[in-house]
């Protein structure tokens, strides 16, 4: 899908992920929208995924949402297995990735990366205290694979620093994931998360493509740093990857 018919579901995209996240000021007011009173709406839903109705997670007692906390910054004290964006409506879950009570190792994670990138972050992630990861992964009927991964680590400034100094520089990403050794950073690409506090990089795959085409993007949310990969062979399209990565800091924010 190009030209307009593309630039108009773009557009868009950020009212259907408020619209789709519930327990926000700003989704609630998305909800009481009549969609013939949002231009282009009804036209905009093509190349879209239906996901489940979204909704944060409550908080703990007395814990503040991650960036109105004072005085732990960016600290997500709701259950971080709750954060990760669920599948689409009609695709295949890969369970696998759900991992052990939600958990996934971190070997499962590093091998979407290739040697001797694996080996190095790694060791990264072991110097930088990572505390666990948690993972959704799942199969649409084009054949696009999708893969969150939220890494969660102690505060917001160690997130920072990995994904400005570590792993996701403007020109390219610091670690190689297989299959797309050659990725550049995606400045084309609409940022329709809405969410000022939560930093993103997306990169794609140069042409020509291996076995599948692959994207990739990470975002900074305080004490959380995002991992998204869509594969697919052929063409990875670019709205449902927009949409996901929307979704997803909605859920983090």
């Amino acid at each position: 899908m190009r030209g307009a018919s593309t630039a108009s579901v773009l557009r868009w995209i950020a009212v259907v992920a408020v619209f789709a996240v519930g327990g926000t000021a700003t989704a609630y007011g998305i909800t009481r929208l009549d969609r013939e009173n949002v231009p282009g709406l009804p036209a905009a839903t093509e190349g879209l995924w239906e996901y489940p109705r979204l909704s944060s997670p409550p908080l703990p007692s007395d814990s503040p949402a991650p960036f109105a906390d004072q005085d732990e910054p960016g600290a997500h004290h709701a259950d971080l297995r709750a954060l990760v964006l669920p599948a689409p409506k009609g695709a295949v879950e890969d369970r696998a990735l759900r991992g052990a009570d939600g958990w996934l190792e971190t070997d499962d994670f590093l091998s979407e990366y290739a040697e001797p990138d694996r080996a190095a972050l790694g060791q990264l992630l072991l110097d930088t205290g990572l505390r666990h990861i948690t993972a959704r992964g799942w199969t649409t009927g084009d054949g696009t694979r999708t893969r969150v991964y939220l890494l969660h680590f102690g505060t917001a400034a160690v997130v920072d620093d990995l994904f400005h100094h570590h792993m996701a520089p403007r020109n390219a990403p610091a670690h190689r994931v297989r299959g797309a050794e050659r990725a550049v950073y995606d400045e084309d690409l609409p940022d329709a998360s809405g969410i000022a506090e939560i930093r993103r990089s997306a990169y794609d795959e140069r042409r020509p493509y291996g076995a599948e085409h692959v994207r990739q993007a990470y975002l900074s949310a305080g004490d959380v740093l995002a991992v998204v990969l869509q594969s697919r062979e052929g063409t990875v399209a670019t709205v449902p990857f927009v949409q996901t990565l929307a979704l997803q800091s909605q859920l983090l924010g």
